[in-house]
């Protein structure tokens, strides 16, 4: 695949259909709603800058990284802050990462991830971090977050069963989702920017 057939900018309201469309044909129906999406993309901008971006091919999206900046999302019971390298208030958290599955393997997530990291960075954080599905073909998710920096912090078992309930359909569980979340951290560095 030659990278140079792609392109990439900021994600904008006129780009929500296609996200949500290519979000739930590769996470499963009810990952994405028009409401999520406007709520995601708000939580990625501050201090002007968008970590939320998209990639095309021709006039195809065919991939998204969303990105929440720091202070613009809550932990939960899957967050483990106590074992962040750095304090909350500095982490960013990396939503999603998504690319069509005819050009997954082809480095598009990876330069997703750059944009945002990039973005999330001159927004004035340290690191992010990110509850990747360990069930992805090949563990393919925790291996690209691993791949660029990403450390494993702690495994969360379950973690999408009360979204699947309430009518998420996970691609491998169907409405009683049992699968695994790596959560991770990447620190920002010269490296990763």
């Amino acid at each position: 695949m030659n990278d140079l057939s792609i392109t990439y900018s900021e994600l904008q309201p006129e780009h929500f259909a296609d996200v949500i469309a290519l979000g739930n044909l590769v996470h499963g129906d009810g990952y994405l709603t028009a409401e999520l999406i406007v709520k995601y993309h708000q939580q990625g901008i501050a201090k002007g800058i968008n970590a939320g971006h998209v990639a095309y091919r021709g006039e195809d999206i065919v991939g998204f990284r969303l990105a929440f900046a720091a202070g613009q999302w809550q932990s939960d019971q899957w967050s483990s802050p106590a074992l962040w390298p750095v304090a909350a208030e500095q982490m960013a958290y990396f939503k999603c990462n998504t690319i069509a599955p005819t050009l997954q393997g082809a480095g598009i997530g990876g330069k997703l991830l750059q944009l945002s990291i990039q973005a999330l960075h001159a927004q004035g954080a340290k690191a992010g971090i990110a509850h990747l599905w360990m069930q992805s073909p090949g563990n393919a998710a925790v291996k690209y977050f691993s791949k660029h920096g990403g450390k494993l912090v702690k495994v969360h078992p379950d973690k999408w069963r009360a979204d699947s309930l309430n009518g998420y359909e996970c691609v491998i569980c169907g409405y009683d989702c049992h699968c695994s979340a790596a959560e991770m951290v990447l620190e920002f560095n010269e490296k990763n920017q």
